[in-house]
């Protein structure tokens, strides 16, 4: 009985080395997911990355290399490594969480990063989203505490929970480390407390998922709430080729209001001098 037990324990300990070497030798090719399948001929290790290449190498130079590896330390038996390219990497938790954790150590605004990323991941159809980030955020010296974003519907316990994928990377940050867990259902996923065609509501709003929202002050501008209070209103600036807005008054009546025609003077000729009657006149 004991050595039985031995194989429970001793299992689960060698799938996790394994998994975590891979992750480390890995790491460039973008590896989201892990899955290893004993029989009793050989050992199947599925791992589905974001650059296959890079696992399979010039020839499958670096693909046999990892084969070997395996065999010698882990004492595997026979290997067979099979490599999947994923299609979406929005709906892969962990390639989110390193994702994540890469813009924290970047120094960027936790809140900010977290809500950007769950808006990426609900835009890409999945049916609910949780990213908590737990550890020392803020300044150096500050208490530790948890920021949670949620949206849609994830099951917490229970059989559904077994049908939502997680991940969890931790982030080295300077003033400690920030431990990112990012929980995903996929879409297609039939929950067994609901139906199969119903539709899960989301709490962002339409133009928030798809559309970029430009921000509205309200009338405001810089300066204060109270800057133009009093004054004319300004003129809006003109943009170069936009066609310029006339209006036209009030049509003019002919008979009261409407000003005379001016009559044309006729010019007279100038009468011509004449010497003789200059002389007379003297």
């Amino acid at each position: 009985m004991m050595a039985i037990e031995g194989k429970f324990i001793d299992n689960p300990i060698e799938r996790y080395k394994v998994m975590k070497f891979l992750e480390n030798e890995l790491d460039r090719a973008g590896v989201a997911n892990i899955e290893i399948q004993r029989t009793p001929v050989v050992t199947r290790i599925a791992i589905e990355v974001l650059n296959p290449g890079r696992v399979i190498g010039k020839k499958g130079k670096t693909i046999n290399a990892l084969t070997e590896t395996l065999r010698k330390k882990f004492k595997l038996d026979n290997p067979q490594i099979s490599v999947v390219e994923v299609k979406n990497p929005t709906l892969e938790p962990r390639l989110v969480a390193k994702k994540a954790s890469k813009y924290i150590e970047m120094g960027k605004k936790v809140r900010a990063v977290l809500h950007f990323l769950l808006k990426d991941i609900m835009r890409n159809g999945a049916l609910g989203a949780e990213i908590v980030a737990s550890g020392k955020i803020g300044a150096k010296g500050a208490r530790s505490k948890s920021l949670r974003v949620a949206d849609g519907y994830i099951p917490k316990a229970g059989e559904p929970a077994r049908l939502v994928d997680e991940a969890h990377v931790s982030a080295n940050t300077k003033s400690g480390i920030i431990g990112v867990l990012v929980r995903i259902a996929p879409p297609g996923t039939v929950f067994p407390d609901k139906p199969e065609n119903s539709t899960v509501e989301s709490r962002l709003r339409q133009d928030e998922r798809y559309v970029k929202r430009e921000r509205d002050y309200g009338g405001r501008r810089e300066g204060g709430y109270n800057r133009d209070r009093g004054r004319p209103p300004r003129r809006e600036e003109k943009k170069p080729g936009q066609p310029v807005e006339r209006v036209q008054g009030p049509p003019k009546d002919a008979k009261a209001g409407a000003p005379k025609p001016e009559a044309k003077k006729e010019a007279t000729p100038a009468k011509e001098e004449n010497p003789a009657e200059n002389k007379e006149a003297k």
